[in-house]
């Protein structure tokens, strides 16, 4: 299938979004957008005054990344309102698609009850390799920004070896950090041997929890509980890669004088022209996989 004329309505977000705008006008493309009242955008671009409006004439719907932090408020950086998730779905028709990032059951639901054919970016495989790029440069550069230690000769703990704790565990081995990596699974626990690292079984995590002066994690779930917080060093500084609600129970390590860096959404924060890049990109290769020409 082959619109003649591809409009595209972006709603919500961040500087992601912003510039997002600038490669879609550089390409040719119409853009719609709204939720974007106290930031300067492209000239080019068409700020809508009502979602209605901005929606109504395009056939591609792009939200944030994430699309919600509650379930029903849509994230909007630069928006001095609110936009409801749910009243997006409200104006949209069956002929247009929906695209944002971690779309929760609860929002994908709503998306199948109004009959809306939607996307979720970070389910995308292409795009979920290419992001860990900026996230793991993110960790690594908050990590220098908040410590008096250099990352060099240091002992490193990642906690996780998907995708981002991959490419992050790469880099700070090329900084020259003392790495250590935590894996459930015996063949990651392989690979991570292979790969020169130092593997920590998760059953063998809080033997070894004492000796780390970093600690990135990219577990969306509680690994750095209360138990594995008191036996840590307290000068231990922790960077939070992994989506809410993350795997820190802060308020333990608050009392501890642990430090906690909030790492999520790091791509839009430190490099966000690149990640709208992987965005658009991963708009085309998806809608290509749709049969969709763009």
């Amino acid at each position: 299938m082959k619109f003649e004329k591809i409009s595209f309505s972006v709603i919500g977000g961040d500087q992601r979004q912003i510039k997002l705008c600038d490669y879609l006008i550089s390409h040719g493309y119409r853009v719609n957008i709204f939720g974007f009242s106290n930031v300067e955008v492209n000239p080019l671009v068409k700020k809508s005054e009502t979602l209605e409006e901005a929606i109504k004439y395009s056939n591609i719907i792009i939200g944030p990344i994430p699309c919600s932090q509650n379930d029903r408020d849509l994230f909007a950086k630069y928006y001095g309102g609110k936009v409801k998730v749910e009243d997006i779905f409200k104006v949209m028709n069956k002929h247009q698609i929906f695209m944002a990032g971690r779309l929760t059951d609860k929002i994908q639901k709503n998306l199948t009850e109004y009959g809306i054919t939607y996307i979720d970016l970070l389910e995308r495989e292409d795009m979920a390799v290419r992001n860990a790029i900026p996230t793991a440069e993110g960790a690594i550069q908050y990590a220098m920004e908040n410590s008096d230690i250099t990352l060099h000769g240091s002992k490193c703990m990642v906690l996780g070896f998907g995708r981002c704790g991959k490419v992050l565990a790469h880099m700070l081995k090329g900084i020259g950090a003392d790495l250590s990596v935590e894996a459930r699974s015996l063949q990651d626990l392989a690979y991570i041997e292979s790969y020169g690292y130092k593997p920590v079984p998760l059953g063998e995590l809080t033997s070894y929890i004492d000796q780390y002066d970093f600690i990135f994690n990219t577990i969306p779930s509680l690994i750095l509980d209360s138990k594995r917080l008191i036996k840590m060093k307290e000068d231990c500084l922790i960077i939070e890669l992994a989506s809410k609600p993350g795997g820190v129970d802060l308020e333990t390590a608050n009392k501890l004088g642990i430090k906690v860096i909030d790492g999520q959404s790091l791509p839009g924060k430190v490099a966000a022209r690149t990640a709208a890049k992987i965005i658009f990109d991963t708009i085309l290769n998806a809608y290509s996989d749709l049969g969709v020409i763009l």
